[in-house]
């Protein structure tokens, strides 16, 4: 059997490469990273998001690769409430949230939002241990 340790990157296929990596730049705060043949992504973290065009895909590929496919959760130490006053101060429409959901490891608080391409974006905040438990 193997074992898989980590996620490295992943791919998204994106209409425009420039909007994106302003949205992901701009709006969710991560690095912009220049690849040989000018290929790009954003990194945050040890992750990299790597964004191909949709008129230039990247060989190989998907089987069926079009912007809007993706549903990707990014967790936060910030406040929501901070998130949320950085979202609608930049004129990203909140879909939902705050709401309580489950992510890896406990329970989370998140907010949705989608990126220019459609992508459902979830931006999420482990939930504090309540005092009680902490004593």
């Amino acid at each position: 059997m193997i074992s898989i340790d980590r996620l490295d990157h992943l791919v998204l296929t994106v209409a425009d490469v420039d909007r994106a990596l302003d949205f992901y730049e701009n709006i969710l705060g991560m690095e912009t990273v220049t690849f040989r043949g000018e290929r790009h992504a954003v990194r945050f973290g040890q992750q990299t998001i790597k964004l191909h065009a949709a008129s230039d895909l990247v060989e190989p590929t998907a089987t069926h690769p079009v912007p809007g496919s993706a549903n990707l959760c990014f967790v936060t130490g910030n406040v929501l409430s901070e998130v949320q006053e950085h979202l609608r101060a930049n004129d990203v429409r909140i879909e939902a949230g705050p709401v309580v959901r489950t992510g890896s490891v406990g329970p989370i608080t998140s907010l949705y939002l989608r990126d220019p391409d459609g992508n459902l974006i979830e931006i999420a905040r482990y939930d504090e241990p309540e005092q009680s438990a902490r004593e």
